[in-house]
């Protein structure tokens, strides 16, 4: 079902949403007749319970749908698309107030509620549809979950119907549907463009490395993500164990966030110049794959020893961001689902970022409370810069000792830009455990986030 509001003249039932605070003030005013049917059936103003309520006739008269109290709605999001999982199939229109939160957030997550991965078996999310409330804007809500649908969509997807080739192929259809240009270097020819990191990497698959370059805008100012694409991370040489090579299919989930956040931005023509730039390789085990030990050189110049070559990731990511670099970009964004540290650190619900730019942060707590997508802040901290440096090459991709993985690696990358206004996302890219609006598998995490902060971060 296609991830849309209700045409606004749609026959509908009427929505009640009501909250502990409100609810018994809300009943009071019903007809006996409802009292007692809520009352026969037990339901409670708690998140997810709903109650269709008939007329006369037997048919729907109006529905009821609890949103909890400030303590359950704490310990969650998208109350409303609680709702919508529960509430029987057919076109419904809000007939109060949101109790509480942010009304377009929770349209939002209705929508999500509708969301089902079904490329290789029939399934469906939620089927009770929404009429677009009054103030609220259906095509950027609508916008933002196509693109949440299309970022769960490419991390689902196994990596053998989503390797290099394939990702390439996402890109190069988004490009195409907003006019955005778009070239990709491939292979050997990246030893000739000088991004020979991206090369060792993922020279020993199949389908040969690449770097993907999308434009699109010609005003404004300018804007460039990165994202990891290692569309498998079998951990090179430095082979994974099965039980942690089982969710590697989602170590492109950088990947499809920017181009998640690139849909969100040209569907809603955002007055800037986007740049985004997708290293996609396969970590494979050939060969003619890159050892422990090898020294890279990058193409900023510096010298890279390999202590592992699982943390591959950074090494692709660190010549991309070095030509990003290149073009003083206004404002320098990398996504990865870099490091199991960050995992670790912060769940998979928190999106963990770093910066040295206070007011990028501030704008990105503000933006991440107003869309119900946590990030959390992570410390480029700077002690740790010797952690990174082995003595026999300028870095090393992954130091001993096993302390504060995730600030090493956010450490590294930042050796290969000079941008004061570079951010980095560390994120999981996997809901392991289904929730409103959030199922099971792949997720979208940070690009609402941003969407919302980068009026106030590019002043525009």
């Amino acid at each position: 079902m296609p991830l849309t509001f209700a045409a606004a003249d749609s026959p509908a039932i009427p929505l009640f949403l009501v909250d502990a605070k409100n609810y018994d003030g809300w009943l009071k005013a019903q007809e006996e007749a409802t009292k007692v049917r809520l009352a026969s059936m037990g339901f409670k103003p708690s998140i997810g319970s709903v109650q269709v309520v008939p007329d006369g006739s037997g048919h729907p008269a109006f529905a009821v749908a609890g949103f909890g109290d400030p303590a359950a709605r704490a310990r969650g999001r998208f109350p409303l698309g609680a709702a919508a999982a529960k509430l029987p199939k057919g076109c419904y229109a809000l007939a109060n107030d949101l109790p509480a939160g942010d009304l377009e957030t929770e349209v939002l997550g209705w929508l999500m509620s509708g969301y089902a991965f079904d490329r290789y078996k029939q399934k469906s999310g939620s089927e009770a549809q929404l009429i677009c409330p009054n103030g609220v804007d259906a095509q950027r809500v609508e916008a933002i979950a196509q693109a949440e649908t299309l970022i769960r969509d490419l991390i689902n997807t196994p990596a053998a119907d989503l390797g290099p080739v394939a990702l390439e192929q996402a890109a190069d259809t988004l490009a195409a549907e907003f006019d955005a240009a778009i070239t990709v270097t491939r292979g050997d020819d990246l030893l000739e463009q000088n991004l020979p990191m991206i090369h060792a990497v993922g020279r020993a698959s199949d389908q040969a490395p690449r770097l993907i370059d999308m434009h699109w805008g010609k005003n404004g100012p300018k804007l460039t993500l990165v994202g990891k694409g290692v569309c498998f991370d079998t951990g090179g040489l430095n082979l994974k164990p099965g039980a942690s090579m089982g969710l590697m299919k989602k170590d492109m989930g950088g990947a499809a966030t920017v181009l998640g956040l690139a849909r969100m931005i040209m569907a809603l023509n955002l007055p800037i110049q986007l740049r985004v730039l997708i290293p996609a390789v396969e970590n494979a085990v050939s060969g003619n794959a890159f050892r422990p030990g090898d020294i890279l050189t990058s193409r900023k110049g510096l010298t890279v020893e390999i202590n592992n070559t699982d943390a591959e990731g950074r090494l692709v990511l660190a010549d991309a961001l070095t030509l990003a670099d290149e073009d003083t970009p206004d404002l320098l964004i990398s996504m990865a689902t870099l490091t199991g540290a960050a995992r670790v650190a912060v769940g998979p619900d928190l999106s963990p970022y770093y910066t040295d730019d206070e007011s990028i942060a501030a704008d990105l707590a503000k933006a991440a409370s107003e869309v119900s997508d946590p990030v959390w802040r992570m410390p480029f901290w700077d002690p740790y810069e010797k952690m990174i440096e082995p003595g026999i090459a300028d870095l090393d991709n992954a130091p001993k000792g096993g302390f504060a993985g995730s600030i090493t690696a956010a450490l590294f990358l930042r050796r290969f830009t000079d941008n004061p206004r570079y951010t980095h996302f560390d994120i999981y890219g996997w809901n392991p455990n289904a929730a409103p609006a959030r199922s099971k598998g792949g997720t979208g995490m940070g690009a609402r986030a941003l969407l919302q902060a980068l009026p106030n971060m590019l002043g525009l």
